[in-house]
């Protein structure tokens, strides 16, 4: 589980937006880009490359 204190200063690399956290946990959501990005071991992947591509419908 992610520190709240981190999440709360961790922002998009694509959009400087702030992130939420996916109701599973295992990504950041960026409303603003539309992107998801990865949490492998506990540690935020914030690499646009490696980020998810959100569907519309959500």
């Amino acid at each position: 589980m992610m520190d709240k204190k981190l999440l709360n200063i961790l922002v998009c690399p694509e959009s400087k937006a702030p992130l939420k956290m996916s109701k599973d946990g295992n990504e950041l959501i960026c409303k603003a880009s539309g992107l998801a990005y990865p949490i492998r071991d506990d540690i935020p992947v914030l690499l646009v490359d490696e980020a998810r591509q959100l569907s519309e419908e959500k």
